[in-house]
């Protein structure tokens, strides 16, 4: 892993080893911030990931209702 200094210093470099393959990630402040990878990869990823996912309706619908307990509550009257 590179520190963000070192990919700034050294960024043609990691662009070429993302580009061959070789996705690089970059620390900032010692702690895991980004990957850099190619844009071929990204989209593979990004279509998969799209390939594997529902849409938001169905999700709602498959939520098991006896999993959440409901509170029975009588609204109030309200004048305006």
């Amino acid at each position: 892993m590179l520190s963000l200094q070192d990919a700034k210093n050294r960024f043609s470099a990691v662009v070429e080893a993302a580009l061959s393959g070789h996705p690089q990630q970059v620390s900032r402040r010692g702690k895991p911030a980004v990957v850099v990878l190619a844009t071929q990869e990204y989209e593979r990823l990004v279509e998969a990931a799209k390939a594997h996912r529902g849409s938001f309706h169905d999700h709602l619908l498959s939520f098991p209702e006896e999993d959440v307990p409901r509170v029975s509550a009588t609204p109030r009257d309200v004048d305006f």
